[in-house]
């Protein structure tokens, strides 16, 4: 495991809305993540998990506290800033995997790479490389109606791998998916921690899953 910590809250607090209206989504939430961690967030729905999760993300603004991404902090950092961030230090896996139906699974992966202002053979080898190594090698080629729900989480999680995040953030990334699959994608997850030094926090309210 890395020392240096990638990912650090403080504090932090979100409420939605004023006065009476006020609802606490988050109340002083503390965590700290270092690269090879694995951490997992357990809760019932609605308990504030998602919110905490795009809070760390840099998605959303914390009401008060600290967000640390190596080291810098990015609480009230202007939003054109918090935008590199989130294409370099962060990579996101989703529940509805967010898979882009025009594209196939390796343009699904390149587009990260594209975002980032970055194309040609080179993005497509390491596309390519990435999904081979998740098993996908037979389905690079196909768009994500014709793969099951595990291949497109895996496409997903290829997708956050292949820009090199520090971070890897996943929201339920199990939920839409039977128990083996479930496993296997919390597996990949749990390597990308231990064999490439990422930090993982992984939100889920299914124990069974995920432990």
């Amino acid at each position: 495991m890395n020392d240096k910590v990638a990912l650090k809250l403080e504090k932090v607090t979100k409420v939605f809305g004023k006065d009476r209206n006020a609802v606490v989504a988050v109340k002083d939430a503390d965590l700290s993540v270092s690269g090879g961690e694995f951490v997992l967030i357990m809760g019932p729905s609605g308990s504030g998990k998602t919110t905490l999760l795009t809070m760390a993300g840099c998605l959303l603004r914390p009401t008060s506290g600290t967000i640390r991404v190596n080291g810098t902090d990015v609480s009230r950092l202007p939003d054109k800033e918090l935008s590199r961030i989130r294409q370099s230090s962060i990579g996101f896996v989703f529940q509805s995997f967010n898979l882009l139906s025009a594209l196939t699974a390796q343009e699904n992966v390149e587009v990260a790479l594209n975002m980032m202002g970055r194309d040609g053979e080179q993005c497509r080898k390491e596309a390519a490389s990435l999904l081979d190594g998740l098993g996908l090698e037979a389905r690079r080629h196909f768009r994500p109606e014709k793969l099951s729900g595990g291949e497109k989480q895996r496409v997903s999680i290829a997708r956050a791998l292949v820009k090199g995040p520090g971070i890897i953030l996943a929201d339920e990334p199990t939920a839409n998916l039977d128990s083996r699959r479930g496993r296997e994608i919390v597996e990949i997850l749990k390597n990308a921690a231990r064999d490439a030094n990422k930090a993982v926090v992984v939100v889920s309210h299914d124990r069974h899953q995920c432990c």
